[in-house]
């Protein structure tokens, strides 16, 4: 049997993470031969122009709300809901809410946010939509057992799935004359890409001396409320510490193949995030699944996946330490192939196409869970 899926989320041409991923999650289900649909959730200005796969367009105060968006999705055997908080219309996106209350079909819930001090309001909302969900995703173990013990969940519904990988290795690694440190994704505060300028600055005396490339644009909300205000303070704080020449900004959204080239010519990932709840990041499981080591701050994602990992933890706003275990990763002989290769066995379970099957096989098991008078 070939299952359909409808999907709901933000999606390309916006820019964000979530948009991402589920335009991957989606493509790579199609490829397994399975088809769906996207029902598309655009915020105030988004181009809402007809796109390939979009079969409705949910946009706040258009017509037919969430009620229009239940009624596309009902017509695939299973939904798949992308949930962030502040995607969905409503206060913390709480219109969701009566949507997955409205659909007959199974429906999993992938929850890219588990907050671990979440407001009342946040709380009361992700625990009604667990209730009403026939399946939760989260794509670590830290945000299960987050979600496990300070939400009121039916623990017998979650499941951990792993955020998706491009098959990066398909792209031979470039090794450039100069060591290459590389940061990626939307640009705004609390990235922390200031402490890795810092860093930077304190690594000038290693010869040859790193460059560092601070990959993407500026998030577009941030965009809309501070312009280049930050990128424009990470330029003057480069110049401030005499690195600006060893810093190179490259503010555009790339392809996948594009992206993959990038990463393969990195000799580190940073992220030196500043938030301490991310439980989920899609830029360090990509760059776990490109075989490149990583410095991170311990945010849970990435103290999850990196401790004794391919990669090294550092504290949070610490330049010095951040200087400190990238001179080591870059002047140890062999450290940089024994980080990675701690984890090379886990790269194919990291891979989209790994990652779909498992969507597809709990779909599978939905379906087949429901009497047959509940079918559609």
């Amino acid at each position: 049997m070939v299952l359909t899926y409808g999907f709901l989320s933000t999606h390309p041409p916006t820019e964000c993470g979530l948009a991402t991923f589920n335009s991957a999650l989606a493509t790579h289900l199609a490829r397994g031969g399975m088809s769906g649909g996207i029902v598309r959730v655009t915020a105030k200005g988004d181009d809402v122009r007809p796109r390939p796969g979009v079969v409705h367009t949910w946009t706040p105060g258009g017509p037919g709300g969430w009620q229009a968006a239940a009624s596309a999705l009902e017509d695939f055997d299973v939904a798949v809901v992308q949930h962030e908080y502040g995607i969905y219309p409503g206060p913390d996106g709480q219109d969701v809410l009566p949507l997955l209350r409205r659909l007959t079909v199974p429906s999993i819930v992938v929850l890219h946010t588990v907050l671990a001090r979440p407001t009342p309001p946040q709380k009361a909302l992700l625990e009604e939509i667990g209730d009403a969900a026939d399946a939760i995703v989260t794509m670590t173990g830290t945000a299960r057992d987050r979600l496990k013990a300070g939400y009121r969940v039916d623990a017998g519904k979650v499941s951990v799935i792993p955020h998706g990988a491009a098959d990066h290795l398909r792209f031979p690694a470039q090794r450039r004359t100069r060591p290459h440190l590389l940061t990626w994704g939307l640009l705004g505060p609390g990235k922390g890409i200031e402490w890795a300028v810092r860093a930077l600055a304190l690594l000038a005396d290693l010869d040859p001396s790193p460059i560092y490339t601070i990959a993407g644009k500026t998030h577009p909300k941030v965009l809309e409320l501070q312009g280049e205000a930050y990128r424009d303070g990470l330029r003057a704080l480069a110049a401030r510490l005499g690195v600006s020449t060893a810093v190179r900004h490259d503010p555009v959204y790339r392809d996948q193949d594009s992206l993959s080239r990038l990463i393969r010519s990195a000799d580190a990932v940073i992220l030196p995030y500043d938030s301490a709840e991310q439980v989920t990041s899609g830029v360090l499981i990509e760059a776990v699944a490109a075989g490149v080591p990583v410095v991170a701050t311990p945010f849970p994602h990435a103290v999850e996946l990196l401790a004794g990992g391919p990669g090294l933890l550092v504290p949070h706003g610490d330049p010095a330490a951040l200087a400190s275990a990238l001179r080591h990763l870059l002047t140890r002989p062999g450290l940089a192939d024994d980080l990675t290769g701690r984890t090379r066995a886990l790269i194919p379970a990291l891979l989209w196409p790994a990652v779909a099957a498992r969507y597809d096989d709990l779909g599978r098991s939905l379906v087949a869970a429901r009497p047959a008078a509940m079918l559609p």
